[in-house]
């Protein structure tokens, strides 16, 4: 049983120990020492990291026999008098994002009975699952008054209890484990029973964000961020808003307008340019087709093209297809490649087998009917690209031929 000093000293940097154990690890060697101040990865917070006598931590581990294991990428000997150092950077930001996650569960809880029934706390920001779904006003609100809570700089206590004086408690939550428990009370705004790293006092929290939410399983997904992360999150949106203005010569306010006006202009031009393909195609098909050798009684258009997206290649082939005996395997340029394959009624050629005797050949993926197949992601040579169409299409390509 290892003595968990960050138990009731979350703010101890430093501690002495004796190695007790030492056995083999897949990342390294795994050591149990007799008391430590680094967190176990445990309740949806991440592990500590730091060093011991100057070899590096890279991992701990919460064991079943009550031990906590440090997973190091150097060697101690049992028996070994070390010194133990956290990096605090990482416990701090822990205790921040989990000191924060009491408050906002206890929020939602008591604003709008949404109980919290998962917590994780990720590498750039964190998440709670809320049993229910909630709307947008009520996610603001929550955000409202849990900063309110923070910049009212309650304490934030440690105390330990029974099962049965806890059971006596206003605990948000049921406890999940008997025995001795660890509570953390935060003023009179939430008392929750737990393993975790916590500030003393809630200014330490600094301020808490809520970026994004989304549903899930019935309930709210919602993503947050405190204190240093906060901060970090409110710069990289800023930067990118103050990018998006500079390219666009507009104001904060008038963002939003000028990227609808950027839409309806990407599908104005996208609509005339569907339009000016297709009023292309049929003149296209036909000068591809006057230059297409006859393979095997068909008119066989094998090409690559450049300047032509997907639905523009799809419109071409299919105009060359839409005349008797003819067909028509056509690629963009440059790789990745897109690929469409289409023949006429009465041609054999099989558009599926073209289809993976290039895949096969230069990757990408792509599906369709012996009639018409396409396929995108063709990956080398558009000259080998256009050798392999030709000798997988003229396999299989036989009709009457049309003038």
């Amino acid at each position: 049983m290892t003595e968990r000093l960050y138990y009731t000293e979350p703010y101890r940097t430093e501690f002495d120990a004796v190695v007790q154990r030492v056995e083999p690890h897949d990342a390294g060697l795994l050591v149990v020492l007799d008391r430590t101040a680094f967190y176990p990865t445990s309740g949806g917070q991440p592990f500590d990291t730091g060093r011991l006598d100057g070899v590096r931590v890279i991992d701990v581990v919460d064991r079943d026999d009550g031990a906590v294991g440090h997973v190091i990428d150097g060697r101690l000997a049992v028996g070994q008098a070390v010194h133990g150092t956290l990096d605090w950077p990482r416990r701090f930001d822990h205790m921040q994002q989990h000191s924060g996650q009491h408050v906002l569960s206890a929020v939602f809880d008591r604003l709008h009975r949404a109980r919290t029934i998962s917590f994780h706390l990720g590498s750039a920001v964190s998440t709670i699952d809320l049993e229910r779904e909630v709307t947008a006003d009520a996610i603001r609100s929550a955000e409202d008054e849990a900063n309110r809570v923070i910049w009212q700089n309650l304490p934030v206590a440690i105390r330990f209890a029974s099962a049965a004086e806890a059971a006596a408690l206003p605990l948000r939550k049921e406890p999940t484990r008997d025995g001795t428990l660890r509570l953390i009370a935060i003023g009179d705004v939430d008392l929750s029973a737990c393993g975790g790293t916590h500030v003393a006092q809630t200014g330490a929290i600094g301020s808490i964000m809520i970026p994004a939410w989304e549903r899930f399983k019935g309930g709210t997904r919602i993503e947050f961020a405190c204190g240093g992360r906060a901060l970090d999150l409110f710069r990289s949106l800023r930067d990118q808003m103050a990018a998006a203005m500079r390219l666009l010569s507009v104001s904060a306010a008038e963002l939003p307008e000028a990227v609808a006006r950027l839409q309806t202009e990407a599908r104005d031009l996208r609509r005339a340019g569907r339009g000016f393909q297709e009023e292309l195609a049929g003149h296209r098909a036909a000068a591809l087709v006057a230059a297409a050798p006859e393979v095997g009684g068909c008119r066989l258009v094998v090409d690559a093209l450049e300047g032509w997206d997907a639905p523009g290649l799809k419109m071409l082939a299919q105009a060359i297809a839409a005349a008797p005996g003819q067909a028509a395997v056509l690629l963009s340029r440059p790789a990745p490649a897109l690929v469409v394959i289409a023949r006429a009624a009465g041609v054999t050629l099989d558009a599926r087998r073209v289809l993976e005797a290039l895949t096969g050949r230069f990757g990408g993926r792509g599906g369709g009917r012996p009639e018409l197949a396409q396929g995108g992601g063709l990956e080398g040579s558009i000259d080998e690209m256009l050798a392999v169409a030709r000798a997988a299409a003229a396999a299989g390509a036989t009709g009457a031929a049309g003038g």
